[in-house]
């Protein structure tokens, strides 16, 4: 209490290679406290008498994130649903801008708009994809999300089926590009638009956006989290596939997040390998590789080829992250999956916590994520 105002703090409990509890740190910050419950990391699955209660008090301490966000966090996501739905029609009924295409380079799959008076993006798989996928492959990349663990690096998406909205509201662009690219998904009738089948999730500014207009401190610490994300990612048992700026947002937090999951796999189904020496001058030179490629092979020293071109961008991530473009630090991370141990993934930085040494934060070998989702 201070002055009779609760204060509100987050105590992470952990537990060394001995079995004994330690307190990690201590939290007071709501907007720290928030990122525990941020949209890319539901779902805690709660064990809860009376769930409106816990969210009531959450309330309290995050007033500004949506019961919706908070249910869905908590593991009840036909509530959260329920609730952002509810909170979506009342907003329509108070707004008056439109629906437009979001800002960025266009999804070679998704077709992705927004209202920019609401802080979501709607999502919608096309039926033109630039990209040799079904329709069923992709759900299931989503599906993938849904029931991974989540190590608070990719974006919780809510899925619905025939969505009305009210025509007029739809930038003409936007609806020329739906009857385009997604003529299956769209019915129209009268004043109203139905889409059949899309996602919703929280909007961010795409990270190659963001890059375009940071400073140079803030490059240095924006490649650092994206470097940071996809580590965490890999401490998951998650390969993103295409690690492109534009697949990852920054949040208002400053952390980034992966959102575009047509590529997404295990990363025990990855095969990880060193581009071999060429043979002779002549193959350096060939617009074709001089040796084979499988469907899962990846060659993480091409990453530098469309990650690292502007010398803004190269320094601080060979400074953070030059273990990233060597095919043994994927491998190696492989083997403590297979081997059972996983990484423990915190979601605030290092310097927050207390004890931050290698014998306390080696925990007791644990099962690794099985290679399909349970």
């Amino acid at each position: 209490m201070n002055d009779g105002t609760p204060t509100a703090f987050a105590v992470p409990v952990l537990r060394n290679s001995k079995g004994e509890l330690y307190l990690d740190t201590v939290l007071f910050d709501p907007d720290h406290i928030s990122v525990l419950f941020s949209f890319s990391r539901a779902y805690f699955m709660v064990d809860m008498e009376v769930p409106s209660a816990y969210v009531q008090f959450l309330k309290s301490i995050m007033p500004h994130k949506p019961a919706s966000e908070l249910y869905t966090m908590l593991g009840l996501q036909k509530q959260g649903k329920t609730l952002f739905y509810r909170d979506f029609l009342h907003h329509l009924r108070h707004s008056s801008d439109k629906f437009c295409l979001a800002e960025g380079i266009k999804g070679l799959v998704m077709l992705v708009f927004t209202l920019p008076s609401f802080p979501y993006v709607f999502k919608i798989i096309k039926d033109k994809r630039s990209k040799d996928v079904s329709r069923e492959l992709i759900a299931s990349k989503y599906q993938l999300v849904k029931l991974h663990d989540r190590a608070g690096r990719m974006a919780d998406t809510w899925e619905y089926s025939n969505v009305e909205f009210p025509k007029d509201r739809f930038d003409l662009s936007l609806l020329a590009e739906i009857r385009e690219f997604a003529p299956s998904m769209l019915e129209e009738s009268g004043d109203r638009l139905v889409i059949r089948h899309l996602y919703i999730e929280r909007r961010m500014v795409p990270l190659n956006i963001y890059l375009e207009h940071a400073t140079e401190a803030q490059v240095d610490s924006a490649i650092k989290e994206y470097g940071n994300a996809i580590r965490q990612l890999v401490a998951a048992n998650i390969f993103p596939g295409d690690m492109l700026y534009k697949n990852f947002g920054m949040t208002r937090h400053g952390r980034v997040v992966f959102y575009d999951y047509d590529e997404i796999q295990y990363l025990t189904e990855c095969n990880f390998r060193k581009i071999p020496e060429p043979r002779t001058p002549e193959d350096e030179m060939a617009s074709e590789p001089w040796y084979s490629v499988a469907p899962n092979d990846v060659f993480p020293e091409e990453f530098s080829q469309f990650l690292l071109g502007q010398l803004r961008l190269r320094v601080p991530f060979v400074k953070y992250h030059a273990e990233l473009l060597e095919a043994a630090y994927w491998k190696s991370q492989q083997e403590k999956i297979r081997h059972g141990f996983l990484e423990d993934v915190f979601p605030y930085p290092d310097n927050f916590r207390f004890c931050n040494r290698p014998e306390l934060d080696q925990a007791p070998t644990r099962r690794a994520h099985s290679p399909s989702p349970a």
